[in-house]
This record gives structure tokens, sequence and C-alpha cells, in this order.
């Protein structure tokens, strides 16, 4: 961070300060207190800030935002509400910066867009990103308070679950390229519909820059709708041959892919560290927004081949000759058809899949579960093995369409006694579960 004066940062929040002072960072979490920095007292459903304004001062803050009242001789700015102050004051902060900045945001696949547009950006620039999954409203403004005059450029990720979110964080991100990878089903139980979710992702056009360009699915068959009378769209796909940018001739290794982009009359070959057709869309996006901002066609096809999976997104091991992929991070119907096409497409012996509870789908989660055990039945799955009352019905319709190996635990310990008992070299193993199921535990058991 660049450091701020108080007075400008009270200015910026429409409030007032009694002296003046060099701030150097901005802190809300009162076990990270640095010397010098501004401590925002945020107020959640288990916490409240002000209980620990007292400390900051003791530890070193040079002055406080706050709510209310508190007993402290420090400097204490007073504002109508902490968290809607942090995220002024850090739209503020990012007006500072001239760098160009895409913002991403989508039901399924964002998170590997943005690691993505990552690798191919930092080909050319000096590129800041969201870290892990910091894209909600207090992780992006943490985000934006990273820049410094060392960034050429940045990449913000955009997560929420109810309308207003991706307003208020794209108003923050304020982006010079808008991203939108694709309309699932995610959060239905909160937007109503898929066009629901689609009216809450295109609020990423609040904050995007007055003749920006938003980049989308032009295979999503409502992002394919989408048309601006302001600013130009961007679309990228592989069946829609009316897209920007088009992938032809994909092949894909159980390790990685290779495809060519077809885009303004030229054509580049690229190939990428991963799997999946889902991968394929996430690296034309990407792709798309670096030659938009500068990057030449064969630095976007290096950029991508130096992509590095991140957390427990699609992670593939080998364990005792046992092929092992780690895609623990989230899970939507979307996401759950993407990883049994990956599965689908190694080269195993014995194809297993160890599916856990898709959460948040509202009324359309039995029959969205029931739809799994289909699809497994329909790509040639050999085993299932389910975790969690929402996925056992997906083994239920397994079994009826024809996979005869196909049971439900309610016990993660049995379920990984169970993989040790049945896998063994030469099978493919893929596990995947929503956030909150807490799969990876299982593959620790697994390999313990």
């Amino acid at each position: 961070m660049i450091p701020l004066r108080l007075k400008e940062i009270a200015a910026a929040l429409g409030t007032s300060c009694r002296e003046d002072a060099e701030i150097l960072s901005i802190c809300t979490d009162s076990r990270k207190i640095t010397k010098g920095c501004l401590f925002i007292a945020l107020v959640g459903e288990r916490f409240d800030g002000h209980s620990f304004v007292a400390s900051a001062f003791e530890q070193g803050a040079a002055a406080a935002v706050c709510s209310k009242p508190v007993e402290t001789n420090g400097e204490v700015l007073l504002v109508e509400d902490t968290g809607k102050a942090f995220m002024l004051l850090a739209a503020y902060y990012r007006s500072l910066f001239s760098i160009p900045v895409a913002g991403i945001t989508g039901s399924v696949g964002k998170t590997t867009t943005k690691e993505m547009v990552y690798a191919v950006l930092s080909e050319k620039y000096n590129t800041l990103k969201n870290e892990g999954n910091l894209n909600n409203e207090i992780g992006l403004p943490t985000t934006v308070f990273r820049m410094n005059a060392d960034y050429e450029a940045a990449i913000l990720e955009m997560g929420m679950s109810a309308f207003g979110e991706i307003s208020r964080l794209s108003k923050v991100a304020q982006p010079s390229i808008g991203v939108i990878s694709k309309i699932g089903v995610s959060h239905i139980e909160h937007l109503g519909s898929r066009e629901g979710i689609l009216k809450a992702k295109l609020e990423i056009l609040d904050g995007l820059k007055p003749g920006a360009p938003l980049v989308v699915n032009g295979d999503d068959d409502l992002l394919s709708t989408v048309e601006l009378a302001d600013r130009k769209v961007i679309k990228f796909g592989i069946e829609n041959t009316a897209c920007d940018y088009i992938a032809k001739d994909i092949e894909q290794g159980e390790k990685e892919t290779t495809f060519t982009v077809v885009f303004g009359g030229k054509a580049q070959t690229v190939t990428i560290p991963t799997v999946g057709i889902h991968n394929v869309y996430n690296a034309l996006s990407a792709f798309a927004v670096g030659i938009y901002l500068g990057v030449t066609p064969e630095q976007a096809a290096e950029g991508l081949s130096k992509y590095v999976t991140s957390g427990m997104r699609q992670r593939v091991s080998d364990f005792n000759g046992i092929t092992v992929v780690e895609d623990c991070y989230n899970a939507s119907p979307d996401s759950m058809r993407a990883a049994i096409e990956v599965l689908k497409g190694f080269n195993a012996k014995t194809k297993a899949l160890v599916f856990g509870d898709m959460l948040e789908l509202g009324d359309i989660s039995a029959a969205a579960h029931k739809e799994i055990g289909v699809l497994a039945a329909q790509k040639g799955i050999d085993r299932l093995y389910t975790y969690g009352e929402m996925a056992a019905l997906a083994a239920e319709s397994a079994r009826e369409n024809g996979i005869a190996f196909a049971k439900s635990f309610d016990n993660k310990n049995a379920l990984a006694a169970e993989l040790k008992k049945e896998l063994s070299a030469g099978d493919a193993v893929l596990f995947k579960a929503s956030r909150g199921m807490k799969l990876e535990e299982v593959i620790t058991a697994f390999k313990e």
C-alpha cells in the first residue's frame, strides 16, 4: 500500500479527524495490527471490532474507524457503517491507480479463470490478484489495498450469494475489462432462477469503467444472449461459431489439453497443463483478456502453459499407482458434469467417483443429485461412493441406471476404509463435493 494522509481518508469517508497522520496500511484484524495502520472496526454476526480498538492502539495503530463511540485517547473517525466505510475507502484507493484491472465473476470456473488470466498477464505485467478465495466484501478490498507503484495490472475475482454483492464489489474494483465465466445454479436458493443469477452476475457492469468490454461465454445459453448498447461484448466458445474467440482441434491427454484458438483471422496453438472442456473455456476467456490488454498471442499461449492449479481444484497426483484427482473446493451440477467428463477421459482399470453433497441448491437439490447418479452411469463410471444425505440420492439413481457398485456413507473414516479396500494400482478416483462437506478429510484418511 502507498501511504495516505488521515485527513485524505477522512475526506474520502465523508467524516473528519482532529489531527492528521500518515497511514501506512489498512487493517481489519486486531491480531495483525502493524505500526502506523488504520484499524477498521468491522462488525459481524459473531464479532465486533469495536471491542479491540483499545488493543489496536496499544499495538501501534495510528487511528481507527468506528461506527460508535469507544473509550480511547486515539484518533477515531466516526462513520455510520464501518463495513461500508471499508468498501468506500477501498474504492477511493483503487481510483488512485491507472493500471488495467480485470474483474472476474461467474457461477463456476471464476477462480480457475482468475489463475489463468494471471498466468497470461504475468507474461507482460507485474500482476496483482486475489489470493485464495478472498473474493468477498472483506477479501476484495483487502486485495485492493495491496496495490502499490510496483504493480502494472490486477485481477480481482468477485464472489456472491445474493443480489447487490457483485455491484458493490465491482464499484470497488472498477474493472477495465469484465469476465463472466458461466451461469449455473449455484446459490439458486437465494436468487430464484438462472435468470436471477444472470441478473446478479451482470451487476459487474455497475463498476465497469465506461467503454470497458465484457467477456462472456458464448456457448452458455443465457450469456450468449447478452448484448450491450454502451460497450463491446466479447464472446468465447467452442460450439458457437459466431464467437470472437473459438477453440478448435481440441486434443485431451490425461494431464494436458492442446487446442487452437481462432480469433480475428488468426490462429494460435495453446497447451494447458490440465484437462476438461471446462478448462478450455476458462483458457479461452483468459486468452481474450490478455489480447485486449496488449499481450501477444504467443505470450498468452506461453502464460497458459505455465498455469498452476490452485487450492483443491482438480489437483491430480499419484498415490501407490492410483490416480487421485482432488477437486474438493466446491461443487455444483455444472462443475460435477465437467468433473465426470474428466474422470471418463482417464485410461484407468477402474474409474471411481467419490461424490459429496452439493449445497445451496434449494428446491432443485434432490433432482440435481439424482441427475449426477444418472450421468455417472451414462459416462461409464465404474464405482460411485457418496457422502452426505443428498448425495445418497445419486447412489440410488446410479444403481437404477446400471452402476452395480454404488455405495452411500455417512462416516468419512468408513468411506476411506472402503476406498483402501477396493482401489488398487491402475485405478483412478476423483473426489468432489461442496466446500462445506470437507471431503478432503476423506482423502487424508485414505492416504494414511
